[in-house]
């Protein structure tokens, strides 16, 4: 009996086998590819980007796809980490808060995701644990192998059972050789052979230095990592390069050799301007063909449903690529040092820009620098503003003398999550004339908390345990700014990541002067999107939820479009939907008239 016959039948360790490989009920061994990318050389490659297009591409020509990122750490989530140390923390419609890249998944494949699709080592470590104090290890002394590699090879036949897909993309978080995730590596490494080498490709991204002093790129790093590779018992199908430009034949040649790679797998991953090219990128070099043959999946491709995908996705690239009209968007907020702390906005921007025909060019301004004496010159050259969210006393202040001289001087606002709650705490101080107006998340004892947490909340108890995470529809106010924006629609589906809200208490006085609540939760008194009018103010928009989560390239968020539009037209513009110009307001766009965003000096309510 082969080792594969044994381990087909064995779901339980016993004493007369050391093999534990649980099998998940309906699961079906070679029913499911595996796609298995791995990092080498340094973090931050970007393995989530070229396995999301590698998978896009995949989908694009019939096969169902589905991804999964594993990290390292300990934490049981991203929630708790802060965006310096790890980039923007992702959140699913289910509430997982997870890593970045979930997001460059979820907008490259156009799908939502789950907490099936995220796993860190605490996750991972935490369900070993449970299962031993529940005995379900049959008294046998746990350990690294075959135990925690076995729940990892459980997770990931989950998801492939639990998603139906053809392929199943694994991403392990981080570099070769790091402690924290030679189990990963090692659970990849059984499961391959447990399954059979026609159902596994593996991937090594890595990375070909050049340094300014030689003018030339080396390699060198690149092949001992290669080497830890396979020091680890992972032979690599493909090597994908990362490098500032093209890489070289020679350097491709070198990576040939040294890691037993055919030459015409070894391609070069350059930067470029937009990560949507990617997926091009890789279909030229043939990597999408080579996967096809090493997984031997030509049989499901579908020709007709690839050119039409490529053909759309392509006109988005044409489209981009176009964009004609540069306008100047000032993201205020205290983690600016690190863009990866706001890289859905970032994304969202572009989505937006490309389908209104604009090259969004960001200016980062850190709001604990603001002050009421310089903001007017710091934001002088923009055209419009977006306040994202945050936690915490550090930058309020510059954030609302930011937004207070937005509302004042008619500057186009979008504000994100922190972004509302400070909008609405300046137009109570500076319009209502509350001028002790704050959030309790900063003063407890705040005479007028217009932002606190609602009694069912403050119920909830932990780290996280009162937080509204995930997804949430929003009632919205018929004609009302956000309604138009998202073609008259009644309601939305938005995602959230906060514990403190617009306080019931002072609704009434709020909209009595002249702010309007424009979308509100379905059964509860939370205010979820503001706005004010048109008649008042060209575009000021804010809401509790996080609607660049839910952006995606060929569908971009009202929000975003929004903001946008209204950049255009203070830079002198007035766009179209369609991305086309007009060359004046009274110039419409092919029938129809253009959709003005208004314009009118501000006042106070």
């Amino acid at each position: 009996m082969s080792g594969n016959d044994i381990l087909s039948g064995v779901s339980h360790l016993t004493d007369d086998t050391e093999f534990y490989t649980p099998f998940p009920s309906g699961y079906v061994k070679g029913r499911t590819k595996y796609v298995v990318v791995f990092g080498t050389v340094m973090s931050g490659l970007g393995k989530g980007i070229f396995s999301s297009s590698l998978a896009k591409i995949l989908k694009d020509k019939g096969l169902k796809v589905a991804p999964i990122k594993l990290e390292g750490y300990l934490n049981r989530d991203s929630g708790t980490l802060n965006p310096f140390r790890h980039g923007e923390v992702f959140v699913l419609d289910d509430g997982m808060e997870c890593d970045m890249d979930l997001g460059t998944y979820e907008r490259m494949l156009d799908q939502d995701l789950s907490r099936l699709n995220f796993s860190t080592s605490g996750q991972i470590f935490a369900t070993v644990l449970e299962k031993e104090r529940k005995g379900l290890y049959l008294g046998r002394d746990v350990q690294m192998i075959p135990h925690v590699t076995g729940e990892v090879k459980h997770r990931l036949r989950e998801l492939a059972v639990a998603s139906a897909a053809d392929v199943i993309f694994v991403e392990i978080g981080g570099t070769v050789g790091d402690v924290e995730n030679a189990y990963y590596i090692e659970a990849v490494r059984e499961m391959a052979y447990e399954e059979g080498a026609e159902n596994f490709c593996f991937v090594a991204l890595t990375y070909v230095i050049e340094p300014q002093s030689l003018g030339e790129q080396k390699s060198k790093a690149a092949q001992i990592n290669l080497k830890l590779l396979n020091a680890a018992g992972i032979q690599p199908h493909i090597i994908a390069c990362r490098a500032h430009r093209p890489v070289t034949k020679k350097a491709r040649e070198k990576l040939a050799l040294y890691a037993n790679v055919p030459m015409e797998r070894v391609f070069s991953m350059h930067d470029c301007e937009s990560i949507y090219l990617i997926p091009e990128m890789l279909h030229g070099a043939g990597i999408d063909q080579a996967v096809l043959d090493i997984l031997h999946l030509q049989p499901l491709v579908n020709e007709q449903r690839e050119e039409d995908a490529r053909r759309t996705w392509n006109a988005y690239i044409s489209r981009f690529r176009g964009a004609q009209h540069p306008v100047t968007v000032g993201i205020i907020g205290k983690y600016t040092s690190v863009r990866d702390s706001y890289a859905s906005i970032i994304q969202a921007l572009e989505h937006a820009g490309t389908h209104l025909n604009a090259r969004v060019q960001l200016e980062w301004v850190d709001s604990t620098e603001l002050t009421g004496a310089n903001v007017a010159d710091r934001l002088r050259h923009i055209h419009g503003v977006i306040v994202p969210g945050g936690f915490g006393f550090r930058g309020v202040d510059g954030k609302i003398e930011c937004i207070e001289h937005v509302r004042r001087n008619g500057v186009p606002y979008l504000g994100l999550c922190y972004g509302m709650q400070m909008a609405v705490i300046e137009y109570a101080r500076n319009v209502l004339d509350l001028r002790h107006a704050g959030t309790t998340e900063i003063d407890r004892d705040c005479p007028d908390p217009v932002i606190d947490l609602l009694p069912e909340q403050k119920r909830l108890e932990g780290l996280g345990g009162n937080m509204r995470l995930g997804g949430f529809d929003v009632i919205l106010t018929p004609d009302s700014l956000i309604s138009r924006l998202a073609g008259g629609a009644e309601r939305l589906r938005l995602r959230f990541r906060h514990r403190y809200e617009v306080n019931p208490d002072y609704i009434q006085r709020l909209e009595a002067g002249g702010l309007v609540f424009s979308g509100r939760a379905p059964q509860h008194p939370i205010m979820q999107v503001v706005e004010l009018p048109e008649s008042v103010h060209p575009f000021f928009l804010a809401t509790q939820a996080h609607p660049e989560l839910t952006g995606r390239p060929l569908n971009p968020s009202p929000f975003f479009l929004g903001l946008v539009r209204a950049c255009l037209v203070r830079s002198g513009v007035t766009p179209c939907d369609d991305g086309s110009e007009a060359r004046d307001a009274d110039e419409g766009c092919g029938s129809e008239r253009t959709p003005h965003v208004g314009s009118a000096d501000l006042v106070d309510a």
